[in-house]
């Protein structure tokens, strides 16, 4: 049989069973689209932490006061050293020719209050170099003052959620708080902002690191983030910070260095796999749907028994039949493959229309494989129907027609 003629046959018959037809594109379109829709969650997940850990700012070594080791004994199985780092710390680290910049925190919880209105907030403290640092933006005003980070001065920077609780819409700069027992004037108002270091940036204050460290009574560091000169610098960097703060600990390698490199190849790897392996899980369904064009097939053989001796008694040949038959399988699983794909294209559309703060992104592999997974489960699954087609004996054939 010529091609044409093949794939015109198989057409006919699809198009004489419209119901069963429908329903098997169907199952194809939906578990084709599963895949894809699911791949570009998994991206859309990965793309949006590596984002949120890139707007910390880039070249950065988090500094954690404590080393964490595994260690003998009963749980907990973590040992920290109690040394606090200090201010001193911090400012050491910038001895090294690696470091271009170094962010002191301190953070707590504290009452901020404006007249009778007061709102319980994470209160931060940090340096001018902070700003640089986290790349943050100010909507009006300044942010903390550069100088002596020791030094304690009564000034904040706010949070726009903040500043609307306390202020309404009146300006907020220049306008004075309580923060705890002390009061401070306001001389920043920050843009809007995400999450950082666990806080709403929308919703906190931000205040000098000596005046957060007397507001808590704690002369301890939450963190230090170190901007290295660049990101080839980033391993002399670390390195560097390891030694100076172990010789000013006496010797003692107390302090856990995270180099945000490290954070982000991490969160990519699990959330590739992750990817991979959801993805994985729908294209499970892509099997139902060939097991299903299967039963269809099997189900076209045994009604069309007398077509198919009709068409070996005029001189088909075994790989005629064979081959009407993959076409029909092969036609069934194009057409559930282009509307899947079609499927999932518009919902990913439709998903990114609704929630534009987490867009999904259709990996480039994720349509290729869908089609590739698709169409060989529909070929794979018609092999055999096909093969029963073509092993029917003509004469045997037309007369159970």
């Amino acid at each position: 049989m010529h091609p044409a003629d093949t794939l015109a046959s198989a057409s006919r018959a699809l198009a004489a069973h419209p119901g069963r037809t429908w329903l098997t594109l169907l199952a194809m379109a939906v578990a084709t689209s599963a895949v894809v829709v699911l791949s570009s969650l998994g991206e859309g997940a990965r793309r949006y932490v590596l984002e949120e850990f890139t707007q910390l700012g880039t070249h950065l070594l988090i500094l954690l006061p404590g080393r964490n080791e595994t260690t003998g004994g009963a749980p907990p199985l973590l040992g920290e050293t109690p040394r606090d780092l200090t201010l001193d710390d911090a400012l050491a680290l910038l001895h090294s020719r690696h470091v271009e910049r170094v962010a002191p925190v301190s953070i707590g919880a504290a009452e901020v209050s404006a007249g009778r209105l007061a709102r319980e907030v994470t209160v931060l403290g940090t340096t001018a170099d902070y700003a640089q640092v986290r790349r943050l933006d100010l909507a009006s005003g300044r942010f903390l003052p550069p100088g002596d980070p020791a030094r304690s001065t009564s000034v904040v920077v706010i949070g726009r959620t903040l500043a609307r609780e306390l202020f309404g819409a009146e300006h907020p700069i220049g306008q004075r708080v309580r923060i705890g027992d002390r009061r401070f004037r306001v001389i920043g108002l920050l843009a809007e902002g995400g999450v950082s270091l666990g806080a709403d940036m929308s919703d906190l204050a931000m205040i000098p690191v000596a005046s957060a460290q007397a507001l808590f009574d704690n002369p301890g560091l939450f963190r230090v983030l170190v901007q290295a000169a660049g990101r080839e610098s980033l391993d002399a960097a670390a390195a560097d910070v390891r030694r100076i703060v172990r010789d000013r600990h006496e010797g003692e390698d107390d302090v856990t260095v995270i180099t945000q490199d490290a954070l982000l190849g991490t969160f990519d790897r699990i959330l590739g796999s992750l990817t991979l392996a959801v993805a994985g899980i729908a294209a499970v369904s892509l099997a139902v749907a060939g097991v299903l064009i299967m039963n269809v097939m099997l189900v076209s053989v045994a009604q069309r028994t007398g077509e198919v001796g009709l068409l070996k008694a005029l001189g088909a040949r075994r790989r005629d039949v064979l081959g009407l038959f993959l076409a029909e399988a092969l036609l069934l699983a194009l057409a559930g493959t282009a509307a899947g794909l079609l499927l999932a294209y518009l919902g990913v559309w439709g998903f990114n229309a609704l929630f534009p703060g987490f867009p999904l992104v259709v990996p480039l592999w994720a349509p290729l494989a869908a089609s590739a997974v698709s169409l060989s489960a529909g070929l794979l699954f018609g092999v055999l129907p096909a093969r029963r087609a073509a092993a029917l004996d003509p004469v045997r054939a037309l007369n159970e027609a």
